[in-house]
């Protein structure tokens, strides 16, 4: 939904201590929030929520749909729920998928290419009294040359305060998700990059042990997408195929954004030679929330499983064989060597009989 965040500054080092950006965030975009967003701090408190107007009377966020070149206007609503005057800055920024599978917007000191750079606030702060309102109108403007596409970002309340405590300055943000989708040839697409797999046995040289896949889903289109995973491991010829349980799926990836994926399999053989198959089935969100499976992706990877224990007895068993057959082919020369020598002996002892009875 609507989004505080609170920052502190001290010089230009800046601690970001993110208290609630990522998950209202993303709440927001799927439309289960409907209260206006509240930041409060002691007694500075406040609130921003869409206007009532044409585009709807309850809205979680903004969405608009919008050709290159096109324009749109729209109105934020901010209330004072203080018991004093407040002054709030107001920006735009692009929005970015943190690590934890959140929503994120960067800060002002952050360039912005997409929302951040086309939405522009009638005035870049405001003035508001205790318990009254005030509207920022502001426009989307969208460059002629604009790939077309989604774009994530937001448009933000800011207030600055100093904790002389702890010797550092706070910024306090709330803000209000903005979808953009650029009007043009859609291309969802998501890629499997970089899919590894690699196997940890067992002492049990017959028992099966475990397998974990990883790969990175990489966004490679231009429209916002979450995907259906699959991951199995087999060995030679597809034989001894072990599959992954249900996995999460990734979170809703902006265009060029990547997930790392890391996913356990348990039950793998140790057949020497494994393959790992990750199969992606992107999905994606249409502005009513129905969703759609588009064709499935599929990349492989090949590991090795080597039952070393397994491995070394067979070894030694071989070993035993081959000392084995030399043994007994030694013997069997020896054998034959010493019935040679006897063989011989008794020739030569009746060559010499002969000898000494034809003397005599």
């Amino acid at each position: 939904m609507h989004t505080p965040v609170t920052r502190r500054t001290t010089g230009v080092t800046a601690l970001v201590r993110t208290v609630a950006l990522p998950l209202l965030m993303a709440l927001a975009g799927a439309g289960l929030w409907s209260a206006p967003a509240q930041a409060a701090d002691g007694d500075v408190t406040w609130t921003v929520r869409t206007a009532a107007n044409g585009y709807g009377d309850d809205r979680s966020s903004y969405s608009y749909a919008v050709n290159p070149g096109g324009q749109v206007k729209d109105t934020m609503v901010v209330t004072n729920r203080s018991k004093s005057p407040l002054q709030l800055a107001v920006y735009a920024a692009d929005g970015f998928t943190t690590d934890t599978g959140q929503l994120d917007l960067l800060t002002k000191d952050k360039k912005s290419v997409g929302i951040g750079a086309w939405v522009h606030a009638a005035r870049d702060s405001v003035v508001i009294k205790p318990g009254k309102s005030a509207e920022v109108p502001f426009t989307v403007g969208v460059p002629g040359n604009a790939t077309p596409g989604d774009y994530v970002g937001g448009i933000l309340t800011s207030l600055k305060q100093s904790d002389e405590a702890e010797g550092i300055n706070v910024d306090r943000r709330l803000g209000i998700r903005v979808k953009l989708r650029v009007s043009g040839e859609l291309k969802p697409k998501l890629a499997i990059e970089d899919l590894q797999v690699d196997h940890s046995g067992s002492s049990n040289p017959f028992a099966k042990g475990d397998a974990t896949v990883t790969y990175t889903i990489h966004n490679t289109g231009n429209a916002i997408l979450s995907g259906k995973q699959t991951v199995s491991v087999s060995g030679p010829f597809g034989w001894l195929k072990a599959e992954a349980g249900d996995i999460a799926p990734p979170p809703d990836l902006l265009p060029g954004e990547s997930w790392k994926t890391k996913v356990p399999v348990h039950g793998v053989a140790s057949a020497v030679s494994l393959t790992a198959t990750a199969t992606l089935t992107p999905v994606l969100t249409d502005a009513s929330g129905s969703t759609t499976s588009l064709k499935p992706v599929e990349a492989t990877a090949h590991g090795w499983a080597v039952p070393w224990i397994l491995l070394i007895l067979v070894v030694v068993l071989i070993a035993a064989i081959v000392a084995a057959l030399l043994l007994t082919r030694r013997t069997r020369a020896r054998r034959k060597l010493r019935e040679d020598t006897r063989v011989q002996n008794a020739v030569e002892q009746a060559l010499r009989d002969k000898e000494q009875a034809r003397q005599n």
